[in-house]
């Protein structure tokens, strides 16, 4: 089955509608400027009111040590979601399973990129856009995606409940990540939009045999 993440968590209901909707993990911004942002105290809060197996991600832009180091002794995530141009090395220096995200355009060299992060845990990859390293709603050609990627593939960018099985069927991602998709207003989930996208997910399997 495809794995799904509900990304951009800022409330424990909205964490608690995603894990009984059957979500495999949720993901926690950890982005001032984003309005998904959520702070370590509040992260910590969503995570101890989840059920067993269901893991954590905590979503960086660019961060510094520091902030990094503060998450991970205040929330303990499972993974560690690098969104920003933070080079291997940093990515790596946590020593904490990490995603590295790229955002694809024409013209980019997505198997050049990634293999610099060949230690990643899973790559992601996400709808280029200026306004944001991600959280826009944009999708990109999912032709653009190569074909024989060695590591496991999170799909993301403009999925909804609406496109989701056709992307499952099409890309065949280890797993699938939305934020936007999934919500009433931005930063605040929608309970039955999660469980309609976890149903579109599912079907996608049914009718192709996945």
């Amino acid at each position: 089955m495809t794995r799904v993440k509900i990304c951009g968590i800022t409330r424990v209901e909205d964490g608690l509608a995603a894990a009984h909707a059957g979500a495999d993990a949720i993901g926690l911004v950890f982005v001032g400027k984003s309005p998904r942002h959520a702070t370590p105290e509040q992260a910590r809060e969503i995570a101890r009111a989840l059920p067993p197996f269901v893991s954590t991600v905590a979503l960086f832009v660019n961060p510094t040590a520091a902030e990094v180091e503060a998450v991970l002794k205040t929330v303990r995530p499972d993974v560690l979601q690098f969104h920003g141009e933070e080079p291997p090395a940093f990515c790596r220096s946590f020593g904490v399973p990490y995603l590295k995200a790229f955002r694809v355009r024409p013209g980019v060299d997505l198997l050049q990129s990634a293999a610099l992060y060949a230690d990643a845990q899973g790559w992601l990859l996400d709808a280029w856009s200026e306004a944001a390293h991600g959280g826009t709603g944009e999708h990109f050609d999912w032709d653009l995606i190569p074909l024989d990627l060695p590591r496991p593939t999170v799909l993301a960018g403009g999925l909804a409940p609406a496109n989701v099985a056709e992307a499952v069927r099409k890309v065949r991602p280890w797993a699938v990540d939305v934020s936007s998709g999934v919500e009433s207003s931005k930063g605040i989930k929608d309970a039955a939009k999660i469980a309609a996208f976890m149903k579109e997910v599912n079907h996608a399997h049914v009718t192709v045999g996945i």
